[in-house]
């Protein structure tokens, strides 16, 4: 692999505080990613696909590697038209900071500088560090994508098809891939699921009536943060962010259920 191409050695410390020292200054536009096993470093001119997952001896960086929910190749980081491109190949959600999900198939660019990324499990989430050593000009990312769509866990949570239908619709802004996804307004779920067929059945307290069900039911299988005693007031869409949350993690809802509302 040459100098284009190293391997960080487990104990390298965080990459929080800048690229790992001990020679010269890093090209720009160098690429590190960062596990807890150990990670790699990768010139922007090295043309090398960096993968990253549970199963080590499959993948540059180790990541997740005792937690099945993790997949063997979780995600995949290229060099595309002078950006670093992330895509996620597995079935967990890869979440940045904050509370934007990186779905099952989508990519999305890697920003400039030091990125904490999210292995999102039903029981925890797992670490991968990643750095990009300076600037790198902007332009159109490449569509190519490999995905190996793997099921990583048997979570799904059991939902009724009205209530994924309504739920879907709730959450559409998250499985679009929205930057600052929010829940609609029951207001918005009531005129889209009108849309979809002729009956016009469907009232913002009907559709907040099956959400509240779903809360409730998750509720008293374990799942924290859906019921208003459990958020600290105002509530707002709290509620409801959690419970798609949920839904993301454990694969309940995923981009191809879009279809049900129309989308192909």
């Amino acid at each position: 692999m040459g100098s284009k191409v190293t391997f960080l050695p487990k104990g390298t410390g965080s990459l929080n505080s800048g690229p790992p020292t001990g020679g010269a200054p890093p090209q720009p536009g160098t690429l590190f990613v960062l596990g807890a096993n150990g990670g790699m470093s990768v010139t922007p001119d090295a043309g090398f696909p960096l993968f990253f997952g549970r199963n080590e001896p499959d993948v540059h960086v180790c990541v997740g590697g005792h937690d099945k929910h993790v997949s063997r190749r979780q995600g995949l980081i290229t060099r595309e038209y002078s950006r670093w491109m992330l895509t996620n190949t597995g079935r967990a959600p890869i979440r940045f900071p904050g509370s934007r999900l990186v779905l099952g198939g989508d990519q999305v660019e890697l920003p400039t500088g030091y990125t904490p990324l999210f292995i999102v499990a039903p029981r925890q989430e797992h670490l991968l560090e990643v750095r990009i050593a300076a600037p790198t000009p902007r332009s159109e990312p490449g569509r190519g994508r490999e995905v190996y769509d793997e099921k990583t866990g048997d979570d799904a949570r059991d939902l009724s098809e009205t209530e994924k239908l309504v739920l879907v619709c709730l959450a559409q802004r998250y499985l679009r891939d929205d930057p600052h996804p929010q829940p609609l307004t029951w207001g918005q779920v009531a005129d889209e699921l009108n849309a979809l067929g002729p009956k016009k059945a469907w009232t913002q307290k009907r559709a907040a009536r099956v959400v509240a069900k779903v809360r409730k039911n998750l509720s008293r299988q374990g799942v924290h943060g859906l019921l208003e005693k459990e958020v600290p007031p105002p509530a707002g869409n709290a509620l409801n962010h959690n419970l798609i949350t949920d839904l993301l993690v454990t694969t309940t809802i995923t981009r191809s259920d879009l279809r049900r509302l129309g989308d192909h």
